[in-house]
């Protein structure tokens, strides 16, 4: 195992749950206070940062928080040591302790919030409830000696180019014929200079994301004989890695609204839940959406789900899904705190496959606010 600087445990958590997925105007995400240069061994996965849990990184000889909710949600208009918020801050600054907030993009995330928690539900047959991101997909079209054809597509393949779905390595093979005259100066692969040349090639056709343009576009020219290869780059109509906000399942079996509240209270771990519906009514499709999902209510109608699964539900929100007969079922916003078991795990894996020297460690405070009496 070798030691590792903070700089490089948030490349491969970015890796898996980079800020291009937040959807949220000005969601305060990414480093937020202190630095990721400097040596990390131990790091404290929580869903909120607050004196208790600044506490517990110090005790625990942390020196890295990775946190869900952002500790500096609004603009500062002044950090002052004697208000709650700003002890927070110097405690912090004072220990060399960084924190590190991944928010929406981290319910977006494949693996992320969101998914977590329908896993903890059981969910089956899942797609996205709301789209909030997707890629430019992009064609590579290149011409390629007959002889070296299942070189530059084998390299294609690795760089990752051609995954379609469930498949990988897809592409598509026209033969034909190319013609050139290299000039002087040229240090032709084959022909002479000054002649007209005619090479047995074939056209091959791979689609890529656009993230992964520069890599497919080195690997093809570095497994690709010619000084000067013939390509096009074309950007095409369809997207690839669609993600969004909230899952859409099925139950594993269908039961009563009331029997579903009581498995969510058990799976999550929360006290009591509210409840929007008729008990008695039968539950198959779940829409989830953690945290605050109000706004969403008519997306999960849209869906089809027999119940929408969300926190923070406000009274008139409540009243408008009755009205078109979505129930509801309100577990609290602190349910979330499925990302720490979720990210201190994965976090700890993908750590483990660089050989990174690094403990994980999952925050034992409990930063729900509401007591249920």
């Amino acid at each position: 195992m070798k030691a590792v600087n903070g700089q490089e445990i948030i490349q491969l958590f970015e890796a898996w749950s980079p800020k291009k997925l937040a959807c949220m105007d000005n969601d305060p995400i990414g480093l937020a206070i202190g630095s990721l240069n400097k040596s990390v061994s131990k790091v404290l996965v929580t869903l909120d940062v607050n004196e208790a849990v600044v506490d517990e990184a110090i005790a625990q000889g942390c020196e890295l928080i990775i946190a869900h909710h952002p500790p500096i949600f609004r603009r500062l208009a002044h950090i002052r040591t004697d208000q709650p918020a700003g002890r927070l801050y110097e405690k912090l600054l004072k220990n060399d302790i960084a924190v590190y907030a991944a928010h929406t993009n981290l319910d977006v995330a494949e693996g992320g919030v969101n998914d977590l928690l329908a896993d903890a539900l059981q969910l089956e047959k899942r797609t996205i409830l709301e789209e909030t991101y997707a890629e430019k997909l992009l064609k590579l079209v290149v011409f390629v000696p007959t002889v070296h054809a299942d070189t530059v597509r084998e390299a294609l393949a690795k760089a990752g180019a051609g995954r379609i779905g469930a498949y990988e390595a897809c592409s598509y093979t026209t033969m034909g014929e190319g013609r050139f005259r290299a000039l002087e100066g040229a240090t032709p692969y084959v022909g002479q200079i000054g002649t007209l040349h005619i090479e047995e090639e074939v056209k091959i056709e791979v689609v890529l994301p656009e993230s992964s343009k520069n890599r497919v576009l080195k690997a093809m020219l570095n497994a690709h004989p010619y000084e000067e290869p013939a390509y096009d780059i074309i950007c095409l109509e369809q997207q690839t890695n669609v993600m969004g906000l909230g899952r859409v399942g099925y139950l594993p079996q269908e039961m009563t609204l009331q029997n579903f509240a009581n498995f969510v209270k058990q799976q999550l771990d929360v006290p009591a839940v509210r409840v929007v519906g008729d008990l008695q009514s039968k539950i198959k499709k779940v829409a989830l959406v953690g945290g605050d999902g109000n706004k969403y209510i008519y997306a999960a109608k849209r869906a089809g789900a027999d119940v929408f699964l969300t926190g923070d539900m406000y009274f008139h929100t409540a009243q408008d899904a009755q009205a078109i007969g979505l129930q509801i079922i309100d577990p609290g916003h602190h349910v979330e705190k499925v990302m720490i078991a979720g990210v201190a795990n994965k976090m700890a894996n993908l750590c483990e496959q660089q050989k990174f020297a690094v403990t994980f460690i999952q925050s034992a405070i409990h930063t729900e606010p509401f007591i249920f009496v």
